[in-house]
């Protein structure tokens, strides 16, 4: 492997045919003039008000926005809504070239992430090979622990995700970290497989709806009963890391 990571160079990317020409980067680069001028003495009052702070709210909803497109299949609004993504990613770097004693811009953010890119994927810019998706994500896993120091294999997920997208998320690493512990009883196992038998995979979206109903019908909130599942299956996974992690 090399001696670190390293940007890569046109001679890096594969050949192959191309919808687009590979883009310049010329139109970001105008973007990044626009929002100095707009958040710059003299340009807008609203954008020069905003702070990291101010402005979590609409990026939470721009990203629920392209999931959105993406999900209908809507490609006119999907690149639109991609679009609002990006924007917020570009003003809150704007806003922290302005810190008084941390500051950092927005190509400090593309060089970070292009050198993770580099790093986590050694059987693309590196010696090693990957046999395999599931090979590629576990390798990912095991190198994104050991740089943020992780004890956990389940450190670093935001436990303010929807109960639903934090439930696969703790599932996701735990299996591939190689922590096998399940997520439920044996009886609500064996429910839930027999449920699933029943309606089909094309069922699961409905069954999961009925069991919201239900448990509405019986006076619990679902999201607040995931939640106390999960935080007992957090728990349980981190307490068998030992047994099965290094």
């Amino acid at each position: 492997m090399p001696d670190g990571p390293r940007a890569a160079s046109p001679a890096d990317v594969p050949d192959g045919p191309r919808a687009v020409p590979l883009p310049t980067g010329e139109p970001l680069l105008e973007l990044i003039r626009v929002m100095d001028r707009l958040r710059a003495p003299g340009g807008c009052p609203w954008d020069a008000e905003q702070t990291h702070a101010s402005l979590v709210s609409y990026l939470t909803e721009e990203a629920y926005e392209a999931v959105e497109a993406i999900e209908t299949g809507d490609r006119a609004a999907m690149r639109e809504e991609l679009g609002d993504v990006l924007l917020q990613v570009m003003f809150h770097a704007r806003i922290a070239q302005e810190h008084p004693t941390d500051p950092w811009s927005v190509d400090d953010v593309a060089a970070g992430i292009a050198a993770k890119l580099v790093a986590r994927h050694p059987h693309v810019f590196g010696d090693e090979t990957a046999d395999s998706a599931a090979h590629v994500e576990s390798v990912w896993l095991a190198r994104k622990t050991a740089e943020k120091a992780r004890g956990s294999v389940l450190d670093g997920i935001p436990n303010g995700l929807p109960a639903l997208l934090l439930a696969a998320k703790l599932r996701y690493r735990a299996t591939h970290g190689g922590v096998d512990v399940p997520m439920a009883g044996e009886r609500a196992r064996r429910a839930a497989a027999g449920a699933v038998a029943a309606v089909g995979a094309e069922g699961i979206g409905d069954l999961l709806a009925a069991l919201v109903a239900e448990a509405h019908a019986h006076g619990i909130d679902p999201e607040v009963a995931l939640r106390a599942a999960l935080r007992d299956y957090a728990d349980r996974v981190r307490a068998a890391e030992p047994e099965t992690t290094p």
